[in-house]
């Protein structure tokens, strides 16, 4: 891993390859190791960056009051100190309403979007029964804390994982700070970026599981309507973390966009 101080944090990412840059960021209760599928398999023709976001791994926690516009700015600190800027920006669950606001807070440092098995927010894409459902969910996870955090939810997984993505998945979980975790989820579901979707106008990839329970495709639906000229691919046999269980689609479809639209 390398480090790079970002207004005044210090965040962690590990960055493979060369050519053309893809910032990739993960979700909600997991790291830059979530991504180890793609940093093995698309170096070879794109420089690939993985974050741990603040709060996240071997970064350090944000201020207090650090929000939504927070992560964003580090992000885009990230893609600026690193002179990757315009890039390729690709968000997980929470991590594509990040990439999201960052595109609307810092369009000059976004090639294209690549929002994956996400969300405008919880508020801008689910019930508000739904939404709530949630928040007690969030809160029974944070007082579980430690080595009690499970991270197993309905529809993480469209079938059985294997031995290798559950043993990542719990490496993962050992690490999950608590605080941060309450953050992240606190703030998905105060966010609704509905009105954002329709302005997008970089072009955009959304890569959806099959068989999301989290984000299901009437979501990815939504954002294909919402915006233009988006492109959808379904990943096949995949629930929300479809990078770990589907890796080789979401490679191809990754690479095949990233190669029409060469920053």
């Amino acid at each position: 891993m390398e480090r790079v101080e970002v207004n005044g944090l210090e965040v962690a990412y590990e960055r493979v390859g060369s050519g053309p840059p893809l910032v990739l960021v993960h979700g909600a209760a997991l790291d830059s190791r979530s991504w180890r599928p793609q940093l093995a398999a698309l170096d070879d023709e794109l420089t690939v960056v993985a974050w741990d976001e603040p709060g996240v791994g071997r970064s350090s926690a944000g201020p207090d009051g650090f929000d939504l516009a927070g992560f964003a700015d580090a992000l885009a600190a990230v893609v600026t100190d690193l002179g990757l800027g315009p890039a390729h920006l690709a968000g997980l669950s929470w991590g594509g309403t990040v990439v999201l606001e960052c595109w609307r807070r810092h369009p000059d440092l976004v090639a294209t979007l690549i929002l994956m098995d996400t969300y405008a927010g919880w508020s801008g894409s689910l019930p508000a029964d739904e939404v709530a459902r949630r928040v007690e969910g969030v809160r029974q996870m944070v007082e579980a804390g430690g080595e009690d955090f499970d991270p197993t939810l309905p529809g993480l997984f469209g079938s059985d994982p294997s031995d290798e993505v559950v043993a990542l998945m719990e490496e993962m979980a050992a690490e999950v700070r608590p605080e941060t975790l309450a953050l992240e989820l606190g703030i998905m579901a105060a966010t609704d970026l509905g009105d954002v979707l329709p302005r997008v106008d970089v072009p955009t990839l959304l890569v959806w599981g099959e068989l999301d329970a989290r984000s299901t495709l009437e979501v990815a639906r939504r954002f294909e309507a919402d915006i233009v000229g988006s492109e959808l691919v379904v990943i096949e046999g995949a629930g929300h973390l479809s990078n770990l269980e589907q890796p080789d689609l979401v490679n191809a479809a990754i690479r095949d966009f990233c190669r029409r639209h060469t920053v």
